[in-house]
């Protein structure tokens, strides 16, 4: 079932499947700001300092970053993809499954950012509920006549409870402990295991071709003004990416899907 809602001052989707999974979606960003498997646990991290009116960039969930990721170019910083109000596209049930998909053109970004990306595009961002499983698929479309660069990733918050009882399972350089501030780029296996005090998640992905591993630590969340000073106990950000720009060709697409499955 999907419905539109409000979330703070925000317009959204929500994504209800049959067995009472539920997503939230805000239009402003596309962002994912809630999901709960069908026994009604929160599966997201979102700051309770986060702005929610569509005036600045919304702390936890799943941001969208693109056409560049952090400060890796001279544009907007993680882009214009998660400041800019995205239109509602097809939805479905099938089974047990539920899904939305959202769309952004150039044409949605707002005037004072689309000067640093001037070029045409299409993006398409799916959430699809299947069972314990959270399906992400984002596509990118060159719709222009030159090629650009672009990266991309989705800087998903994990609701963790306590990060320093959380390991990270499954990269080729060893598992990660969470303790002290982290802030790291790993190669991308197709799969990873996130292991809190009480969940196991199986992180999957194809088409990305990183992994980035985030918690700002005691100082750093204390010197965000959108966190709360405690917070940065109670997640982790593990995020499928493409951190350096790469060629789009004209007419052509790009795929990535990232899935999360609560393992039982």
């Amino acid at each position: 079932m999907i419905s539109q809602v409000t979330f703070g001052q925000l317009p959204a989707v929500s994504i209800t499947a049959p067995d009472g999974a539920q997503a939230i979606v805000a239009l402003y960003g596309a962002h994912l700001l809630s999901w709960k498997t069908a026994d009604g646990k929160e599966r997201l991290f979102l700051s309770e300092r986060s702005p929610m009116d569509g005036g600045a960039a919304i702390r936890g969930g799943v941001p969208v970053i693109f056409p560049q990721f952090s400060t890796r170019g001279d544009g907007q910083r993680h882009g214009v993809a998660r400041l800019s109000t995205w239109r509602l596209g097809a939805t479905g049930d099938q089974g047990n499954m539920a899904s939305a998909e959202f769309e952004l053109t150039q044409d949605d970004v707002p005037a004072r950012l689309a000067e640093g990306w001037p070029h045409a595009f299409a993006l398409r961002l799916r959430f699809t509920l299947d069972g314990d499983t959270l399906h992400m698929d984002f596509n990118v479309a060159n719709s222009g006549a030159a090629d650009f660069d672009f990266a991309c990733a989705l800087h998903t918050y994990y609701a963790v409870g306590e990060f320093n009882r959380t390991s990270l399972r499954g990269l080729a350089q060893g598992d990660i402990a969470f303790g002290p501030a982290l802030d790291n780029i790993y190669p991308a296996p197709e799969r990873l295991e996130l292991h809190t005090a009480d969940t196991r998640l199986r992180l999957e992905q194809r088409g990305f071709s990183e992994w980035v591993v985030w918690n700002p630590g005691e100082q750093g969340a204390a010197a965000l003004g959108d966190m709360a000073d405690h917070e940065f106990h109670d997640f982790v950000c593990v995020e499928p990416a493409r951190v350096d720009k790469r060629p789009l060709a004209a007419g052509a697409e790009w795929a990535g899907r990232h899935s999360i499955t609560v393992v039982t």
